[in-house]
C-alpha cells in the first residue's frame, strides 16, 4: 500500500502538459494563435450542407468550444447569470454528456451588453478541464466524468462589464489574469487543488478614470532566446512575466484599455491591439528588462485595428478584422498594408465581429455576429473563396478537430465536416 500511495503522489506531481489530450485545448488551439493548418476542414456549409450535427446550448455564453478525444468543452450562464455551467457534447453524435453547475451566484454583477456571464474559453490539461468565470471563481472538472474537483473564489476584482479573459496552462498551473476597475493582477493556481501558486500585482499605477483600468485579454506563451515568458496584455502596458514564479521581465506602454485580441508571435515579434478607444496594432521585439516602450516598438497602424477580434499570422503576412468587418492584410515584418477590404453581412452592407478568424486547410475564415463566415486566400490580395450563412451569429471562436469545424453560434454548437 505504501508503494501505491507513493505512485499515486508521483502521478499528481507530474507536469500538466498544455496541450495533453486534446485536438484543441484552448482559446484559438493548441498554440493559441489560430491555426489548424494541416485540418481538412469544409470550406463550404449551411444549415443543410456539410452538417454533420446541430445541438442547441441553453442560456448564453460566448467561451469558445475546447476539444479533446470525443470530448467537446464549453461553458455556459443560465437564470441571467446565476447558474454558471460547464457543458460536454459528444463529438461523435453531438449529445449533450455533462451540464454541470459550477458555480451559483446569488446576485450577478451588470455586464456589458456584447458579453456573457460564461465568456472565457476553458483550456484542458491531461484528466482536467479548467474553467474560469473571473470574480465569480476558477474551477477543476474531472474530464472523466465531470466532477467538480476544487473550487476558488478567492481571486476578486471589479470588472465592470462582465468576464472576459481566459486561462492559459503552464505545467501544473492555471494562470489567470484580473484586470479590474479597482484592482489589476495575474495569479497561477496548481492546477491539481486550485490553491494559490503565485499572484503578481500590475506594476504600473494607474491614473486615468477606473472605468479605463479594466482588461480582458488572455495570455499567450512564447519563448525568447530559451526563456519561457507569459505574454499578457493589460490596460496601457503589455507585461511579460515568467510563468513559472510571477516575476515581471519588461513591459511596453500603448494608448487603450478593455482589451481584449490575444496576441500572436512570429519573426521574433509581438502582434499586439492596443484595446477600446481609439484601437491601434502594434509590433513589439520582445526580450529585454524594465520599461521597454522608448525602445522595442518596431512599427504600427494606427487606424483600422480591432478592439475584439485576435489577429492571425500566415507566413510572413498579418491578417486582421475589426469589430465593423474592416479586414486588412499587413507584412508582418514592416506594417507595410498590402489590402484593406470590407467584409460584408447577411444584408450586404460591413458586419460586425467579435470572434476571431481561423487559418486551415490553406484558407482564412472569417465569422460575424450576424451568422456569416467569409473563406479567403492567404495572400497579398484580396480573394473571397466562399460566403457560409448559419440561423445565428457566433460571438466564440471557431475549434477544429480532425476534418471537421466545430462552430458555435449564440444559440447552437455545429459540427461541420464534408
Amino acid at each position: 500500500m505504501p508503494n501505491v500511495l507513493r505512485l499515486f503522489a508521483l502521478v499528481l506531481a507530474l507536469p500538466l502538459a498544455l496541450h495533453a489530450g486534446g485536438e484543441w485545448p484552448q482559446f484559438r488551439g493548441p498554440g493559441g494563435e489560430g491555426h489548424a493548418d494541416d485540418h481538412a476542414v469544409p470550406l463550404t456549409w449551411s444549415e443543410t450542407e456539410n452538417v454533420k450535427w446541430k445541438t442547441p446550448i441553453a442560456g448564453e455564453g460566448w467561451s469558445s468550444p475546447v476539444i479533446s478525444g470525443n470530448d467537446i468543452w464549453m461553458t455556459t450562464s443560465l437564470d441571467k447569470g446565476q447558474s454558471l455551467r460547464a457543458v460536454c457534447v459528444d463529438f461523435q453524435s453531438g449529445a449533450i454528456r455533462h451540464d454541470v453547475e459550477v458555480f451559483h451566484v446569488a446576485a450577478p454583477d451588470s455586464k456589458h451588453d456584447l458579453n456573457s456571464y460564461a465568456s472565457p474559453t476553458p483550456v484542458l490539461a491531461g484528466d482536467l478541464v479548467l474553467v474560469d468565470f473571473g470574480r465569480y471563481g476558477a474551477a477543476a472538472l474531472s474530464a472523466k466524468d465531470a466532477r467538480v474537483l476544487w473550487r476558488n473564489e478567492d481571486l476578486q476584482v471589479d470588472h465592470q462589464t462582465g468576464p472576459g479573459s481566459s486561462p492559459v496552462v503552464y505545467r501544473d498551473k492555471m494562470i489567470v489574469v484580473r484586470d479590474g476597475i479597482d484592482r489589476q493582477f495575474i495569479a497561477a493556481l496548481d492546477a491539481r487543488t486550485g490553491r494559490l501558486a503565485w499572484k503578481t500585482e500590475r506594476s504600473v499605477t494607474l491614473t486615468k478614470p477606473s472605468n479605463t483600468h479594466k482588461a480582458f485579454g488572455t495570455p499567450l506563451l512564447i519563448s525568447v532566446a530559451g526563456q519561457d515568458q507569459l505574454i499578457s496584455p493589460a490596460a496601457e502596458w503589455l507585461y511579460a512575466y515568467a510563468p513559472e514564479t510571477g516575476k515581471e521581465l519588461w513591459r511596453v506602454h500603448y494608448p487603450g484599455y478593455s482589451n481584449v485580441p490575444r496576441p500572436v508571435f512570429g519573426h521574433g515579434l509581438l502582434f499586439v491591439a492596443t484595446g477600446f478607444d481609439r484601437p491601434e496594432f502594434w509590433a513589439i521585439k520582445p526580450g529585454g528588462d524594465g520599461d521597454l516602450s522608448a525602445t522595442n516598438v518596431a512599427w504600427k497602424i494606427v487606424t483600422g485595428a480591432p478592439a475584439q477580434p485576435s489577429p492571425l499570422l500566415v507566413g510572413d503576412l498579418l491578417y486582421l478584422v475589426n469589430d465593423s468587418g474592416l479586414a486588412s492584410c499587413l507584412d508582418a515584418k514592416t506594417g507595410e498594408m498590402k489590402w484593406r477590404e470590407r467584409l460584408t453581412s447577411k444584408n450586404g452592407i460591413g458586419g460586425q465581429f467579435s470572434a476571431s478568424p481561423l487559418f486551415a486547410n490553406g484558407r482564412i475564415y472569417f465569422f460575424d455576429r450576424q451568422g456569416l463566415t467569409t473563406v479567403i486566400e492567404p495572400r497579398d490580395t484580396f480573394q473571397v473563396l466562399a460566403r457560409n450563412e448559419l440561423d445565428d451569429g457566433f460571438m466564440a471562436s471557431a475549434a477544429v478537430a480532425g476534418r471537421s469545424l466545430v462552430l458555435r453560434t449564440k444559440k447552437a454548437l455545429y459540427r461541420l465536416e464534408k
